[in-house]
């Protein structure tokens, strides 16, 4: 079993930056592909960001492209999601995920074996 606890989500205004952080245990954080989905109110769950076990390719939505970083640290088990020019489209909870197998699996809900409590980011304008 993984446990995933997020932190770092808060209140900010629209343009400004967070980072939000995932600290994974209870498996080798190598073995999985990392991502970060959200979820606004009244809407689905979308997948944010991806990356893969050893940090060499990522992958993003297209709504948060040049905006949001995605990078992990295997060795201190944990995952990153920098988060820039904030838009008020933005707030939703969000949720660090993890998942085993091929890299397509973070990409969607169905693949995601692990998942953290979630985190609350609110952009005002």
């Amino acid at each position: 079993q993984m446990r995933l606890v997020e932190s770092g989500g808060g209140l900010v205004l629209a343009g400004g930056s967070l980072r939000l952080s995932c600290a994974a245990s209870g498996r080798n954080l190598r073995n999985y592909a990392m991502g970060w989905f959200r979820q606004a109110p009244g809407e689905e769950r979308e997948s944010v960001a991806g990356i893969t076990g050893g940090g060499l390719a990522r992958y993003y939505a297209d709504s948060v492209k040049g905006r949001f970083t995605i990078s992990r640290d295997n060795a201190k088990n944990m995952v990153y999601l920098q988060m820039n020019s904030l838009e008020p489209e933005d707030t939703a909870v969000y949720y660090c995920a993890a998942a085993a197998g091929t890299f397509n699996n973070i990409k969607r809900e169905q693949g995601v074996d692990y998942w953290g409590q979630g985190t609350q980011v609110t952009v005002s304008s």
